[in-house]
């Protein structure tokens, strides 16, 4: 009896970039990919319906960055095996993956060859980092709950309390509580600051 294949969900936010990737995803023998999604919320949701072996995902989603996702996803399904594509190589932002749980981070500059590497040695449970990577700087960030750094990807994209509790489903008040909590937490005391931090330190996605 042949071996289950690998199962693979695609996130990305370009379709062109999706085919590319699952047609050389399915071009391998043993690797199958069940499904694709444009955004971090119909990943999460297409997660938990096709429980895939394998999550390939863009860091910079609409909505929903690929660290907040994968969050999302090993909540329902710890096993998962999570390996986050980015642009970018900056610490902060692999150290941000790396914490909510991904077990991989590739650049997606000229990673043809790495891809289908990378996501069977994550599903074999191996942590794999893009050789190109510095060191992923260790706590030098305070550690964000899965909902702030929803609420601080929302303050990023300019959005006001109102707007934040309407799209997360939550009391005006209570966004606002997340808020004041975010900036203690990081020491900052004005949106512009936060914005920034935020940024530069690859807590948030600005897709």
């Amino acid at each position: 009896m042949p071996d289950k294949p690998l199962t693979v969900l695609l996130v990305d936010d370009h379709a062109l970039v999706r085919r590319g990737f699952c047609r050389m995803l399915e071009d391998e023998p043993g690797i199958r990919v069940v499904g694709e999604a444009g955004d971090g919320h119909d990943a999460v949701t297409l997660a938990k319906e096709l429980k895939p072996d394998v999550v390939v995902m863009d860091f910079a989603l609409p909505s929903m960055n690929g660290a907040v996702a994968a969050r999302r996803m090993l909540e329902t399904n710890p096993q998962l095996a999570v390996l986050i594509l980015s642009m970018h190589a900056e610490p902060g932002y692999v150290r941000t993956c790396m914490d909510s749980g991904a077990r991989g981070y590739l650049l997606k500059n000229a990673m043809d060859l790495e891809l289908v590497s990378a996501v069977r040695r994550v599903a074999a449970g191996e942590q794999v980092l893009d050789p190109r990577l510095g060191k992923p700087a260790v706590g030098a960030d305070v550690s964000l709950t899965t909902r702030e750094l929803e609420v601080l990807q929302l303050i990023v994209h300019g959005k006001s309390n109102k707007d934040i509790a309407t799209v997360l489903g939550l009391s005006v008040n209570t966004v606002a509580v997340h808020r004041a909590n975010i900036m203690q937490s990081l020491g900052i005391h004005n949106t512009a600051e936060l914005v920034v931090h935020a940024i530069r330190n690859g807590l948030v996605s600005i897709a």
